[in-house]
């Protein structure tokens, strides 16, 4: 069983819990990666202690989420870059794979919002340490995982 208080709650939570994520990751089993998008850096971070954890709901976000809905993207990554072919390699000189022009569009970097604005509001809110930067060399994008078995 564990104990559960938050400023919000005036009495504990106790039994068991089931914590629902989506769009986190747990703060209890090691470093989480925060992906940038394929034209951003990307963020290892390290969580806090505990008493900071409680205070996220045992969780930090995941990456930065889309800035762009997918038809909005491909709408103005089209009229932004007539050329599909230009995506293929980011500001950051990393290549792109992706036969999928669509896809393309839709994944494109600006479709995503600022990821290491993220991580400075965690590691400035004492949620997480930053461990290490890294910047995507190769970025393989594919709209369907085929079964090869089949």
């Amino acid at each position: 069983d564990q104990n559960l208080t938050d400023a919000g709650v005036s009495e504990p939570v106790e039994g068991e819990i089931y914590l629902h994520r989506k769009g986190a990751a747990p703060t209890d089993q090691g470093a989480v990666m925060i992906p940038g998008s394929r034209g951003a850096l990307s963020y290892l971070v390290l969580p806090n202690a505990p008493k900071q954890a409680a205070r996220s709901g045992w969780s930090l976000a995941h990456g930065a989420g889309r800035r762009l809905a997918r038809n909005a993207a491909r709408v103005g990554g089209k009229a932004q870059y007539p050329d599909a072919k230009q995506l293929l390699v980011t500001e950051l000189q990393s290549r792109v794979v992706c036969d999928d022009k669509g896809l393309l569009y839709e994944e494109r970097p600006e479709a995503y919002k600022d990821a290491a604005c993220v991580v400075a509001d965690l590691v400035g809110d004492g949620l997480c340490r930053l461990v290490a930067v890294m910047k995507p060399i190769l970025t393989y994008k594919m709209r369907e995982i085929f079964d090869h078995r089949k």
